[in-house]
């Protein structure tokens, strides 16, 4: 009778490619107490997950995030809460990464930011909204003056190649007067 026959193990070593490295964390993220201060939908806890999907993720997922993340900080050009101006920094670090897929929306972001003048303009009308306990006014210059303090980071980005990018960074450039 014939019996069937034995598999043989293999002693061959099989070679898998390395995953690639994980894209580095932001610095500092975790030094920001995102749970005690608020962006547009109440604590601003969600925000580093979204930072490290637009830093991680895939084109489609980067996109996404910042999406979400815009809206959280910036929603309709204006700066909405106290955690705008945190986020800000993250904004211009991601803008220098080259594996970040949304570095022009990033950007641009940046750019709405910087311009955001809704709530001084209506402080100039009506002065009380500058005695709330919530003073947007003040949220609104932080978060501008964040932006203004990445400046030193633009020079690189309108020195890039990809077209978007020195677009994007040019008009963040004449916003911010340099």
């Amino acid at each position: 009778m014939r019996t069937a026959p034995t598999p043989q193990l293999s002693t061959r070593r099989t070679e898998h490619p390395a995953p690639p490295p994980p894209a580095a964390s932001l610095k500092g993220l975790d030094l920001v107490p995102w749970t005690e201060i608020q962006d547009s939908s109440g604590s601003a806890a969600a925000i580093p997950a979204l930072l490290d999907t637009v830093a991680r993720g895939d084109a489609d997922a980067a996109r996404d995030a910042l999406h979400d993340l815009r809206g959280r900080i910036c929603q309709y050009g204006f700066v909405v809460e106290q955690a705008t101006a945190a986020t800000v920094p993250f904004l211009w670090e991601l803008a220098q990464r080259p594996q970040v897929a949304c570095r022009a929306q990033i950007i641009q972001l940046l750019k709405s930011i910087a311009d955001a003048r809704q709530w001084e303009s209506t402080a100039a009308v009506y002065p009380k909204l500058l005695n709330h306990r919530e003073n947007h006014v003040v949220w609104e210059r932080a978060a501008r003056l964040a932006v203004h303090e990445g400046r030193g980071d633009l020079d690189r980005l309108l020195a890039e190649d990809d077209t978007e990018i020195t677009r994007a960074s040019g008009e963040l450039a004449r916003t911010l007067g340099e």
